[in-house]
């Protein structure tokens, strides 16, 4: 019996759930919320997987990022930027890390470059059937933010 493979979401970052194909956005913002780089995975995917991708090759003073991102590596590659991490711990991790609250707060300029992405419907819905189209639309709407 030959099984036959379903192709057209294969490796077009949409990933099952509840709710139908879902894709999550990944993004790397400067301080003061200008985008830098994007990464695109399926919506089942963890937040932590995508750290490393992102900075790959950056350098700062400091990685913000929230709960979901405190892992170990991910505080090693951001040392190994030359970055202080500034995220918290999980209320169940054994080891609580020791962060900055008041510069923890600056982490609001990842989300209002989200809700400023959001802004053009066709990030919002992901209209685009591939990947790299709707990747393409999501620099489109990064160039004209950076051009404002």
């Amino acid at each position: 019996m030959r099984l036959w493979r379903k192709r057209g979401q294969k490796n077009q970052a949409l990933g099952r759930s509840c709710g139908g194909f879902t894709t999550k956005i990944y993004a790397l913002c400067d301080a003061l919320g200008n985008p830098l780089r994007f990464v695109l995975t399926g919506g089942e995917r963890h937040d932590s997987t995508q750290a490393l991708p992102l900075l790959d090759g950056m350098r700062g003073d400091y990685v913000l990022a929230d709960k979901g991102y405190d892992a170990d590596y991910i505080a090693k590659a951001a040392e190994n930027i030359g970055a202080q991490a500034v995220i918290p711990s999980r209320s169940n991790s054994k080891n609580l890390r020791v962060y900055n609250a008041y510069l923890y707060k600056e982490r609001n300029h990842i989300e209002r470059l989200f809700g400023k992405l959001k802004q053009f419907r066709r990030i919002a819905t992901r209209y685009d059937k591939t990947d790299s189209a709707f990747l393409g639309f999501i620099y489109l709407a990064s160039i004209l933010l950076w051009l404002k």
